[in-house]
């Protein structure tokens, strides 16, 4: 069974789809970011880090991790040069953590989800695998080609971006419009919102050279 972590951002976290995930099983570690520390503690969830600068988190809340849990804190000032979510990430990575899960990374603020994105680059450089979920949406970066399973995908749809540069002979098979050695480059909307082909079991993304955004969603 392989074992996960779970960074608690302070974007969207729906109780519906968050408890379940953090109450499982597979959930072996539990980080508390900054604003996600509040679901935690209304949640009588106790996390095994909390990192942030507490900016947005009520002074009650932060009081009883201070001074009554037995929690690991690493608090920095609010003028820092990464964002709070980046260095939980971070931190797993200096764990040796390698299967990491951000929720509440998704939410009103675009400018927070977009950094909450550019941060996955950092787990797949460190050859970890972090990825951010809502109850909509899972989004992972890849570096190599990946062939998704009916039965495991997240939802009906899915699309992908380039990361950093252009990727070269980029092929898609198994999904209703499939590709052949396209050349996937910013500012091509083509692979938005493909989904399996009827019949199809398996979708296969390939590509040589290059990283892409894996966006799976469901409505």
């Amino acid at each position: 069974m392989c074992k996960r972590t779970v960074i608690v951002s302070g974007g969207m976290l729906e109780e519906d789809f968050v408890l379940p995930i953090l109450e499982a099983e597979e959930t072996e570690f539990i980080i508390g970011v900054d604003k996600g520390l509040a679901f935690l503690y209304e949640h009588k969830i106790k996390p095994d880090y909390i990192v942030g600068d507490f900016d947005s988190v009520p002074e009650e809340v932060i009081d009883y991790y201070r001074k009554e849990a037995n929690v690991p804190i690493r608090e920095f000032n609010p003028v820092k040069d990464a964002s709070d979510t980046e260095i939980a990430l971070r931190m797993c990575l200096g764990l040796r953590r390698k299967e990491i899960w951000i929720l509440g990374g998704t939410g009103n603020r675009l400018d927070h989800f977009w950094a909450n994105v550019q941060c996955l680059n950092i787990a797949l450089e460190a050859g970890s695998q972090a990825m951010i979920l809502d109850s909509h949406n899972r989004i992972r970066l890849l570096n190599h080609g990946i062939a998704i399973r009916r039965e495991e995908a997240f939802g009906k749809y899915f699309s992908v971006f380039p990361m950093q540069f252009p990727v070269e002979d980029f092929c898609i098979s198994g999904a209703k419009y499939p590709l052949q050695n396209h050349l996937l480059s910013s500012g091509d909307s083509l692979c938005v919102s493909n989904e399996f082909a009827e019949g199809e079991d398996e979708v296969k993304i390939s590509f040589v050279f290059g990283k892409v955004v894996l966006m799976e969603t469901r409505d």
